[in-house]
């Protein structure tokens, strides 16, 4: 049975494309609704749905955020009020869109088109994926002066910190973990909030929770399952990449 997860942060919104999907794909099994793109992530990493329809605008997250951190074979179908994030963007098969208000007629080809792609192999897809999510990010205002400094606390203290000085930063529970060559400390502000604060041509975004800068990046190294991982010059351990950014590390 194919399952589906719906994101979005309109709960009338949600729920009436929840009741559509039923009518228009009785068989398709529909998972709880996620309010946010935190929950959406963290639905997609545990539950692993065939499919999810994300609202591109939502707190914690953007739905294009969600869709760049996806390392299963969840498919996607952006739902959107914003038609100019969407028409030409997703003219392709690797990934479908909806407007709002969603159309039962548009609805229906979009299942169409959905399930002959739920078909294809998994990773088929990948690289246009990758390429459409960037296009689309591209046209998200960027921020005018990107960040310099930020504090951290490390125990009882709190530092100043020069975002240069920064090898990467990685998403844990509550905080955030920023760390140096010097040591790690913690910051409140979420991933997604710091992408859009970062110079981005100094830092990546390679998972959906690790932001990392390209001054320490020593290399990579692929396990026997083909995942990449990434290497920073003052830290030991490695960094997994998501099959949505490898393609950044292809020159490298």
């Amino acid at each position: 049975m194919t399952t589906a997860l719906i994101a979005d942060d309109e709960p009338h919104l949600a729920a009436y494309l929840r009741t559509q999907l039923g009518a228009l794909w009785p068989a398709l099994e529909l998972l709880p609704i996620a309010r946010n793109g935190v929950e959406a992530a963290e639905a997609i990493a545990t539950l692993a749905p065939d499919l999810a329809f994300l609202d591109i605008k939502m707190p914690g997250l953007t739905g294009l955020e969600v869709a760049q951190g996806i390392e299963g074979a969840t498919r996607v179908v952006f739902v959107t009020a914003y038609d100019e994030f969407a028409v030409q963007a997703f003219e392709q098969e690797a990934i479908d869109y909806v407007l709002k208000p969603v159309n039962a007629q548009r609805l229906a080809r979009c299942i169409e088109r959905v399930r002959r792609v739920l078909d294809a192999p998994a990773g088929a897809d990948d690289a246009r994926l990758a390429s459409v999510l960037q296009r689309l990010a591209a046209r998200l205002p960027a921020p005018s002066v990107p960040l310099r400094y930020l504090r951290a606390s490390q125990g009882e203290l709190t530092h100043q910190i020069d975002v240069t000085d920064v090898l990467f930063f990685r998403a844990d529970d509550k905080y955030t973990c920023v760390q140096t060559t010097a040591g790690e400390y913690l910051i409140r502000t979420p991933i997604a909030e710091l992408a859009a604060q970062l110079d981005e041509q100094q830092f990546w975004q390679v998972h959906r929770s690790t932001l990392v800068n390209l001054r320490f990046v020593a290399g990579t190294r692929r396990d026997e399952l083909s995942r990449l991982f990434v290497r920073m010059r003052g830290y030991d351990g490695e960094l997994p990449v998501s099959r949505a950014y490898v393609h950044l590390f292809k020159a490298m």
